[in-house]
């Protein structure tokens, strides 16, 4: 797998890059945020990692704007910046996963692997379709009734889960291991505000609401019973 590391410790750097190495990726390094942002707009490679503390353009904000051009590219978050304030932020930014400095590598090399694993997922079979929805699993998008929605990455990620469980409950805490990949404080509300921007654009527009909500339980995602 090829990966961008954007990491402005030289010291850190030669580690993880030495180590992703020895494990099979192939990695190119970076230590300014706007190379960071420069190289994952103009090149090809399967999943970024960016320190939180870059200078020029800091890791968040090379996010942002991954993001707001549209570019799905995994994004793990690997920095010093570990309150959980931080981390929310980072994840509610469009982050697939955040871990803090010091670190084990072996938890790195894990974190990689399951974003990796949820990335092959989408490219099992080409798309879901919940009543008059379709998510095409290839383009990451989504249609309903012929218009296409744009999605963000967790936004995505959500949706894809919803759809293959159609029918059944998916819980708060499953979208929080399954999107997020982490554990996080009771009160987090960062499942509630990216459901709310998904139902914005997958339900308010349209007559039918697929997305339910299962009070004290979770969501529920099916057409017209």
């Amino acid at each position: 797998m090829k990966i961008l590391l954007a990491e402005d410790d030289p010291k850190i750097a030669d580690y993880i890059v030495a180590g992703l190495s020895e494990n099979g990726h192939s990695v190119d390094h970076v230590s300014d945020g706007r190379d960071a942002l420069s190289y994952c707009l103009y090149n090809d490679c399967d999943m970024a990692i960016l320190d939180r503390m870059l200078p020029g353009m800091d890791g968040l904000s090379v996010l942002k704007a991954l993001r707001a051009s549209k570019k799905s590219l995994p994004v793990l978050f690997l920095t010093a910046l570990g309150q959980v304030e931080d981390r929310v932020e980072g994840l509610a930014a469009g982050g697939d996963d955040y871990l803090t400095k010091p670190f084990h590598f072996s938890e790195l090399t894990a974190r990689i692997d399951a974003i990796v694993r949820r990335k092959s997922e989408t490219t099992a079979e080409p798309s879901l379709t919940v009543h008059d929805l379709t998510l095409d699993l290839l383009a990451r998008t989504a249609t309903r009734q012929g218009n296409l929605i744009e999605l963000h990455n967790k936004e995505f990620s959500i949706l894809e889960i919803l759809m293959r469980n159609s029918g059944r409950i998916v819980t708060r805490t499953q979208l929080l291991e399954r999107v997020w990949n982490f554990n996080f404080e009771p009160n987090t509300t960062v499942v509630e505000t990216h459901l709310s921007r998904l139902r914005a654009k997958i339900d308010k527009p349209f007559d039918t609401p697929l997305i339910h909500t299962i009070r004290n339980t979770g969501y529920s995602m099916h057409g017209p019973r």
